[in-house]
């Protein structure tokens, strides 16, 4: 991903509201397995890192991208936006 493509999403990120909440266990497989599936019908996803959760967002995003392969496109603070283009049917159409 280009950082041309990576500021395009952020923008699009901006007016995202957090789909899903790490909180004090951290990344569960159930949790992994929710984004997944979230995945079919969005692809660009923002989470949030309750205050209550002692792991690094940073990690945190790194692992949840791994699991679900898709692409960290930023983490501030405590709120993670993460990428995973649709194959079939892509809405965001990344500029070159």
């Amino acid at each position: 991903m280009t950082s041309k493509q990576r500021a395009y999403l952020k923008s699009l990120s901006s007016t995202l509201e957090p789909v899903f909440q790490v909180g004090k266990s951290s990344v569960t497989p159930e949790m992994t397995e929710a984004i997944s599936e979230a995945f079919n019908n969005r692809e660009l996803i923002k989470i949030s890192v309750l205050k209550n959760c002692m792991d690094d967002p940073r990690s945190i995003a790194e692992v949840i991208a791994e699991r679900t392969r898709s692409q960290v496109v930023q983490v501030i603070g405590k709120k993670i936006v993460l990428y995973k283009p649709d194959k079939k049917n892509p809405k965001i159409i990344l500029p070159m």
